[in-house]
């Protein structure tokens, strides 16, 4: 695993209720990928291959879209190791989740 990203999705809507319900569809569509995240209050955290998380990334904006927004904006992070592995969810979240 040579890449990890966080994406914290957000579409344009016009109530909470739908927020949380395209939010919901996007987390639907990471969770289908069978790659290891993490969801969290702000952002989702997806481990993985970087081109792979890259298109994951893409494709989570058209989710939202198809989902019913008109707009949506999305702020990523990410953490590349071309020639070796990066820290895992596990390893930075396990210990405060105990």
């Amino acid at each position: 695993m040579n890449a990890s990203v966080a994406i914290q999705s957000l579409p344009a809507a016009a109530n909470d209720e739908e927020l949380i319900r395209i939010v919901d569809e996007v987390i639907d569509y990471i969770k289908s990928t069978g790659l290891n995240y993490y969801v969290g209050p702000f952002e989702t955290a997806i481990e993985g291959d970087y081109d792979e998380l890259m298109d994951i990334v893409k494709e989570c904006q058209h989710i939202a879209v198809r989902a019913g927004a008109p707009s949506v904006a999305a702020y990523i992070k990410v953490t590349y190791r071309p020639e070796g592995d990066v820290l895992t969810i596990e390893k930075k979240v396990t210990k405060h989740h105990q």
